[in-house]
């Protein structure tokens, strides 16, 4: 919770800023953008917009030892990233160059460049941002070539003909293309927040993504017109994906070759993305394609999403927070989140205060309450035998005895007092609303009704005791076991102690 109406997205752990830097200064785009502006000190003319002649960039290309075509291509990206990140500037004298070329101007280090050595790693990770921003618009523009092509701007003789433009026949609309892409690494981002497996670095197949970015959430089985789309969106996103690894963004294994050159032969608009009909093997999904983000991407997704005012917050931003503030924002971490954001808070106190500061925050009667009581419980589960006292304060008390006599039990302490009844199934009733609450908006789990099944069974007469307990929800829990236990007798029974529970309030 926020507190306002912004949107927010789950935690992410992120790395020290000094090994995002070391990332950043690593990755192979802003690497070779360093060399190159070190290697632009020698003096390198240039035209009126930054651009080398073609004798100047194949030996920038040949001081990155880049060959060939792909090779002149990456040296004119490094290039134009030394320029985007104020690595290189460009001064307008109107003189020969020391490398004896003609040009509009002289490119020459600029301030920045000084930073990568001598900076804060926040300098490093600012330069390399800037560099991040034109990589993300490179990658969501076509190549010059296709937009060309589109525009019917090339005559008979290969030149452009400014007379043939036709701009209204274009397909690209930049801030579609551009919100796609960040539509893509936001769904990347909530991955790698939520997945456990993504979160320890397993590779999210392209064909996962690109049915995240099309496909209605509640489709069981795609419609040849949805695998299409997806085709399609896997198509976009390989192009993309290709572009931005360089800039350290993200790690990806690109789709196979034999696949691309199988949908240009019979399949113009697409891969011909693998269906849920056979099930394809994991090795056979692989050349699909797969991607995820790299700590440094995570860092630099999360910048751009608090700088478009969504609530992305970062595993240790509550070290320093109250226990009330810890125990409203843990409900909305994954469990490992969960566990280290606890940790470092925990860190920082001594370990009997800070007990005593997570039970006083669990009080109160709220419909917030459950769940903070629930989160205190998950919070006080990796405090030691040093808590102990704080525990024995509370037995008596109403709202906190229940979940200190587990705590205590759990942990093998002597001369723990048996709950009351009252207190089991005020406890019981605590436990659901927490758990209610946490599914709030969505289908009833299967935990819960597991949950459900057992209470039910362990307590004979359970609904006729149930409905007497004094909690603000216990009317709202009982509806909700009516709505989930299977046995008809046994909702029946819920049903009709929901209604006295309400009746009684």
């Amino acid at each position: 919770m926020t507190g306002d109406d912004r949107p927010t997205v789950p935690p992410v752990r992120l790395p020290a800023e000094a090994e995002l830097a070391r990332d950043a200064l690593a990755s192979p785009l802003l690497s070779r953008a360093a060399r190159l502006a070190r290697w632009a000190g020698e003096g390198v003319r240039v035209g009126a917009g930054g651009e080398l002649s073609d004798e100047s960039l194949e030996r920038a290309a040949g001081h990155l030892g880049l060959e060939g075509e792909d090779g002149l291509a990456d040296a004119e990206r490094a290039w134009d990233t030394a320029l985007d990140t104020g690595l290189l500037e460009i001064r307008e004298d109107g003189g020969d160059g020391g490398d004896g070329g003609a040009g509009d101007g002289t490119a020459a280090p600029g301030e920045e460049l000084s930073l990568l050595t001598k900076g804060a790693p926040a300098d490093v990770l600012d330069i390399w941002r800037d560099g991040l921003e034109a990589a993300l618009a490179d990658a969501a523009a076509p190549a010059l070539e296709d937009l060309l092509g589109e525009l019917g701007a090339e005559g008979e003789d290969g030149r452009i003909d400014p007379d043939s433009l036709d701009l209204d026949a274009l397909d690209w609309d930049p801030e579609e293309e551009a919100d796609f892409l960040d539509g893509a690494l936001g769904n990347l981002y909530a991955l790698t927040a939520t997945d456990p497996a993504v979160t320890d670095g397993a590779m999210v197949p392209l064909p996962v993504l690109a049915a995240s970015m099309v496909a209605p959430e509640d489709m069981e089985h795609p419609t040849d017109s949805v695998l299409e789309d997806v085709s399609t969106a896997m198509v976009r996103l390989d192009e993309q994906f290709r572009m931005l690894e360089p800039i350290g963004i993200v790690d990806y294994r690109p789709v196979d070759e034999a696949l691309i050159e199988e949908a240009d032969g019979g399949e113009p608009d697409g891969l011909g993305a693998p269906d849920d009909s056979g099930g394809p093997d994991e090795e056979d999904l692989t050349r699909y394609g797969m991607v995820r983000l790299t700590p440094l991407g995570l860092y630099g997704v999360r910048q751009r999403l608090l700088e478009a005012g969504v609530h992305a917050p970062a595993v240790g931003d509550l070290a320093q927070e109250s226990a009330e503030e810890l125990l409203a924002a843990l409900p909305g971490h994954g469990e490992e989140a969960a566990r280290h954001e606890i940790e470092l808070w925990l860190a920082r106190r001594a370990p009997l205060e800070a007990a005593r500061e997570l039970l006083a925050a669990a009080r109160g009667d709220d419909r917030d309450a459950p769940r903070r009581r629930l989160a205190c419980q998950q919070a006080l589960s990796i405090t030691g035998a040093e808590a102990e006292p704080a525990l024995r304060e509370v037995l008596d008390d109403g709202h906190l005895g229940g979940l200190a006599r587990v705590w205590l039990s759990e942990r093998g302490f002597f001369d723990v007092p048996a709950p009351s009844e009252e207190m089991v199934f005020w406890l019981t009733v605590d436990t659901l609303a927490a758990q209610l609450a946490t599914e709030e908006g969505g289908d009833d789990s299967e935990e819960l009704r597991e949950l459900v099944r057992g209470l039910v069974d362990q307590h004979s007469g359970f609904f006729d005791k149930a409905w007497r307990v004094d909690h603000p929800a216990t009317g709202e829990v009982l509806e909700a076991m009516s709505r989930v236990h299977p046995d008809r007798k046994a909702a029946k029974d819920a049903r009709k102690a929901a209604y006295r529970a309400r009746s009684r309030g």
